[in-house]
C-alpha cells in the first residue's frame, strides 16, 4: 500500500460523518425572521452555532400549493429539497432544506434568493432557521 492511500485511509476513518436534515439531535442554533435584522447580526448573536460546522439550512416559505412542484424543481437544481408541513389558507407552508456550512454572506444570498423565488410564484418567504447537533456533554 502506498504512503499516499494510507494517508487518505487514515483521514477517512477520522472524517465525522455527514449531517444529514432527518438527524436526531439536532437543535436550532439561528433563526431569522425579522428582515430588518441582518444575518450577520442574527449569526454573531447566536452562541449555540458552530461557524465551522455543516448545519441544516431551513428557508420557510408559504407558496401555492399548485406551484409546488414547480418550487421544487427549481429549488433541487441548488440541492434544495422541498418538504411540505402544512396548508395556511391558500397558501401551503414549506421547508426548503439542506445542509451547508453557515455563514453570513451566503445567509443573506440565499433568504434574497427564496424572497424573490417565493415572490415569482406567489407566495411569501418568511425566514430561515438552521440547526446543528446539540454538543455532547
Amino acid at each position: 500500500m502506498s504512503l499516499v492511500n494510507r494517508l487518505l485511509k487514515l483521514v477517512k476513518r477520522h472524517e465525522t460523518p455527514a449531517l444529514g436534515p432527518d438527524d436526531p439531535g439536532l437543535a436550532i442554533v439561528a433563526e431569522a425572521f425579522d428582515p430588518a435584522v441582518a444575518d450577520s447580526a442574527v449569526l454573531a448573536g447566536s452562541p449555540a452555532w458552530v461557524a465551522a460546522a455543516p448545519a441544516v439550512l431551513r428557508h420557510h416559505l408559504l407558496l401555492p400549493p399548485d406551484r409546488l412542484a414547480e418550487a421544487a424543481s427549481i429549488l433541487a437544481q441548488d440541492g434544495y429539497e422541498l418538504r411540505e408541513q402544512s396548508p395556511s389558507g391558500e397558501l401551503t407552508s414549506v421547508l426548503a432544506v439542506r445542509v451547508q456550512v453557515l455563514d453570513a454572506l451566503h445567509c443573506a444570498q440565499e433568504r434574497s434568493r427564496m424572497a424573490g423565488l417565493a415572490q415569482r410564484l406567489g407566495g411569501d418567504a418568511l425566514g430561515w432557521d438552521a440547526l446543528q447537533p446539540e454538543p455532547t456533554a
